[in-house]
């Protein structure tokens, strides 16, 4: 592939210099800001060499795969004129790029939940480490018998592992009422009051006694509704201040519109939203049992084989704040989060899907495009199989889908979980619970046969796949000779 060739020709399909705003890099993909969409060919991009795939979001961004796409940058900015952009956070990248959707999934529910997504994903560097902190502190506590508890190095380290879960609804209303247009601190301070401090003056006795809440009678429970709670406070409260802000004089704004939010959410908060939350969460909760402890093995298959097109369509963005529950060492799993492994199959079988592609097509090009997938799928970067291979195939997709839910079976039956997320693939060993890991890779590898086994027997069209990327020239000749005899 003659990268400086392939830039040029994608500078001039992008409309040249007057319609490219902006061009960086993540792990797969060249992200290209433009001003006019219309003057894109994007049908001719799709077939540039080296191409897998094109996402439209609100960036274009063109799937080259790793190592290949920080080539093409460096000679695309050259073109451009433009500073090379970098992500250099790769858990935010993973996160942002299993969001994108193509436009025609651009519906108000997908739009909803990339928010509500937007809220967590820029937590997920602290919760993988904090989780990590927790689940190897517990596995040193348990093999030394608390040899080093009490010494002060070993308490910091755990203190950071315990800081972030233990006030984690002040980041969570912080990140809420800052996504949906609020002043961030003002959601700050909604999510801390559903953090249980022995100094709150709602906890405080009098004469002997607890304060007392109305309608119920019941003393106030900080932790009522969690998260959910704090998610749901972070964003009335921008609600709120929006709506207090458009009628407030500005002469007294400035003080009187965060007065009235925190005095009339603080209320909102204690006596409607906080109670909200703890259904929602029980809700959540009971659904959660139902799948994976009534179903059982159903249960795993079928989570693990509908992950992926729950990610095809952007609905997959909603169970971002339950991963974060989960993996709360104050929930009713401790902090292990069983969901997980379970979902993490589904790569598995993207991978597996792939291998049977390679191995039983002939098409040249989606050879190329399933040795340059295969690595980093393994690693737990899943993105350019699916949107450069087996989505586009459509039928692949599906029996990659129906082969990664052996692997879920295992893991449900393996009880697999995890200390925190953020990453999959060979990757996940590292945030697997101690002690599972061998099950965890005995589940990803029913999931690589799996996905193998099913696309092998049913997933193969060759007429398809001479559709999608092309037909060599010299079998194309062959085809037609053996037609004409």
């Amino acid at each position: 592939m003659n990268v400086k060739e392939v830039s040029k020709k994608l500078f001039d399909l992008l409309g040249g210099k007057a319609n490219i705003t902006s061009n960086e890099a993540c792990m797969t993909r060249l992200r290209v800001g433009v001003k006019d969409l219309s003057l894109v060919d994007v049908d001719q991009i799709r077939k540039l060499e080296g191409v897998m795939g094109v996402v439209e979001s609100d960036t274009l961004q063109i799937v080259f795969g790793p190592g290949t796409v920080n080539k093409v940058l460096d000679e695309f900015s050259k073109l451009t004129g433009l500073a090379k952009g970098s992500v250099s956070d790769v858990n935010e990248v993973a996160s942002q790029n299993k969001a994108a959707q193509k436009a025609k999934y651009n519906k108000p529910v997908q739009n909803f939940l990339k928010r509500i997504a937007n809220i967590f994903v820029p937590l997920l560097p602290g919760i993988i480490a904090a989780g990590l902190i927790n689940g190897l502190t517990n596995v040193i506590n348990v093999s030394t018998h608390g040899a080093l508890s009490g010494i002060w190095w070993y308490e910091s380290i755990h203190t950071m592992g315990w800081a972030l879960f233990a006030y984690l609804a002040i980041f969570v209303g912080y990140n809420a009422c800052r996504e949906f247009g609020g002043s961030p601190v003002l959601g700050g301070i909604a999510g801390a009051i559903c953090i249980s401090n022995a100094a709150m003056p709602l906890l405080a006795s009098y004469n002997d006694a607890q304060i007392t809440l109305p309608m119920t009678g019941a003393p106030y429970n900080p932790a009522n509704g969690g998260l959910i709670a704090a998610l749901i406070a972070g964003v009335f409260f921008a609600w709120m201040e929006k709506k207090i802000r458009r009628v407030m004089p500005s002469l007294i704004d400035t003080f009187v519109s965060p007065l009235l939010v925190l005095i009339i959410g603080s209320l909102a908060v204690v006596i409607v939203i906080q109670p909200l939350g703890a259904i929602l969460t029980k809700a959540i909760y009971a659904i959660m049992n139902f799948v994976y402890g009534s179903l059982g093995v159903v249960g795993g298959y079928i989570l693990s084989a509908g992950f992926l097109p729950l990610v095809a369509v952007g609905l997959h963005q909603a169970l971002t704040p339950i991963h974060a529950m989960l993996n709360d060492p104050a929930g009713p799993t401790n902090g292990i989060n069983y969901l997980l492994p379970i979902l993490m199959m589904a790569g598995g079988g993207q991978v597996g899907a792939g291998l049977a592609l390679y191995v039983k097509t002939k098409n040249k090009k989606l050879k190329r495009f399933i040795r340059d997938s295969i690595p980093v799928g393994v690693l737990g970067i899943g993105e350019p199989l699916m949107y450069a291979v087996t989505l586009p195939l459509g039928k692949a997709f599906v029996t990659a889908c129906l082969g990664a839910g052996f692997g879920g079976i295992v893991a449900s039956l393996f009880h697999v979980g995890t200390v925190s997320q953020g990453v999959s693939g060979l990757f996940g060993l590292l945030i697997v619970e101690p002690g599972h890991q061998l099950q965890y890779v005995i589940a990803m590898l029913c999931a690589y046969v799996g996905g193998f086994i099913v696309t092998w027997l049913f997933g193969v069209d060759e007429e398809r796949i001479n559709e999608i990327y092309g037909e060599d020239k010299v079998e194309s000749e062959e085809r037609k000779v053996k037609k004409v005899s």
